[in-house]
């Protein structure tokens, strides 16, 4: 299991910049709603997780000694488990995981970012 962060860690790392934010959600979620400058790599299918992490990683993680945060859209979502597993796998040092996910963000009242032109 992944070492876990609270939102108020996060909340804290995300506005010093300190953190890279990974979105393990499928792309539509992460277009629709993402926290701010969360990068995607998706963790569905989950048979598939590992090759989108393999193929994604060194572009949109190129530093593997880079403080990350994975997170999925809630506590019973497994996306986020898989995806920085395999991360860690691939040699990446300082993996957490938000285990409460997006929904717990938006309870909280903190802001999001949007990839839809729609927004």
């Amino acid at each position: 299991m992944l070492p876990l962060i609270t939102r108020a860690e996060l909340l804290s790392q995300v506005e010093a910049g300190t953190v890279v934010v990974v979105d393990t959600m499928p792309v539509a979620y992460y277009e629709k709603e993402h926290l701010p400058e969360a990068r995607n790599i998706p963790g569905f299918p989950y048979d598939q997780a590992a090759g989108f992490t393999d193929r994604l990683a060194p572009s949109v993680l190129p530093d593997k000694n880079a403080a990350i945060v994975v997170y999925c859209a809630n506590t019973p979502c497994r996306n986020s488990e898989f995806v920085g597993r395999r991360l860690v796998e691939l040699g990446y040092k300082n993996v957490r995981k938000y285990r409460e996910g997006i929904e717990d963000w938006v309870a909280g009242g903190l802001p999001t970012g949007s990839s839809s032109s729609s927004s």
